[in-house]
């Protein structure tokens, strides 16, 4: 039986790295289980792409410790480097050149060539849908094209660790499901780790654990389930409902065209509202809070709002 020690893949370990004054991480520790879908969530500037640089080896880190698949960092560098796959969130590749181009040069690096690249290619080309891509200049493709050449580049060594820094932004949602599919069948088919930067928390809500970092420190972590629990309530939508109707129960509530959303602590209280006012809830259903209200709640930011700023206020 596999012990919760065997199945960390990553465990980082009082982590800093400052730049000038600037401490860009500051002494932040969590652990990544081997086969996971882990979400690491933060504004522009909390620190995600240093640990993330710092994880790939590419950012020397000033203390602490880094562990991948139980060894330290920097004891192995080539070697750990070959078991991680990032997908930046701008692309690494050669515009100028083809799309098979591309992977065969990045292949090389890491020592696949002939009939090991072709077969590892075709393989890549069924997962991602990549056939009628190969011979086109990288350049003249779509951002979604792209978007895939770019995960494709990450797979091509069979990594056990797949880091996607906000791999989706920008894309359709066609695009987004096809990579987000292809994501599952990997951890799925062959229990690979996937390290989640992203503002879409739909998909932070699918994780299996989340690290929410603010101003280089970790400020929150836990499952999103227990992450609901502890920073957000239940939330009542009513439809069909007048104000003063809604006035009379004495709680924080928001109009909204044709319904109304009620404020509530947890789904006990829920119950127990609409037991005593029964004339008042005829059309309702409860949910609970969503990943938006818990990172609002730990950082008193809206991580989608940064991130469109940060990108000249484009729509993502």
């Amino acid at each position: 039986m596999n012990t919760f020690a065997d199945n960390k893949i990553i465990e980082i370990r009082d982590l800093h790295k400052s730049f000038g004054d600037i401490k860009a991480v500051d002494g932040i520790s969590f652990e990544v289980r081997r086969g996971e879908l882990f979400a690491f969530l933060g504004v522009n500037g909390a620190g995600k792409s240093t640990t993330i640089n710092m994880l790939c080896g590419q950012l020397k880190k000033d203390s602490g410790q880094i562990l991948i698949d139980g060894e330290p960092i920097e004891n192995s560098l080539a070697e750990i480097k070959g078991k991680i796959g990032v997908v930046f969130q701008h692309s690494v590749l050669d515009k100028a050149l083809s799309v098979k181009d591309n992977l065969e040069s990045r292949a090389a690096l890491y020592g696949i060539y002939g009939n090991e690249f072709k077969k590892r290619l075709d393989e890549l080309c069924e997962l991602l849908e990549l056939k009628e891509l190969l011979r086109r200049p990288l350049g003249k493709l779509s951002g979604g094209q792209r978007r895939r050449i770019d995960v494709a580049r990450a797979l091509l060594h069979r990594p056990k660790i797949l880091i996607l820094d906000e791999p989706t932004t920008g894309l359709d949602p066609q695009t987004r499901k096809i990579l987000w599919q292809v994501i599952e069948d990997l951890r799925k088919d062959e229990d690979m780790t996937v390290f989640l930067t992203t503002h879409y928390m739909e998909e932070a809500a699918d994780a299996d654990y989340v690290v929410i970092i603010d101003s280089g420190r970790i400020s929150a972590s836990g499952t999103p389930l227990e992450l609901k629990n502890a920073y957000t309530g239940d939330f009542i939508t009513l439809y069909g409902v007048d104000e003063d109707s809604v006035k009379s129960l004495g709680i924080e509530y928001e109009m909204q065209r044709d319904l109304c959303r009620l404020s509530v602590p947890n789904t006990r209280a829920a119950t127990e509202l609409i037991v005593a006012h029964p004339e008042i809830f005829s059309d309702y259903e409860i949910t609970k809070g969503k990943m938006d209200d818990v990172f609002l709640a730990v950082t008193g930011k809206k991580l989608s709002d940064s991130e469109q700023r940060s990108d000249g206020g484009a729509k993502k």
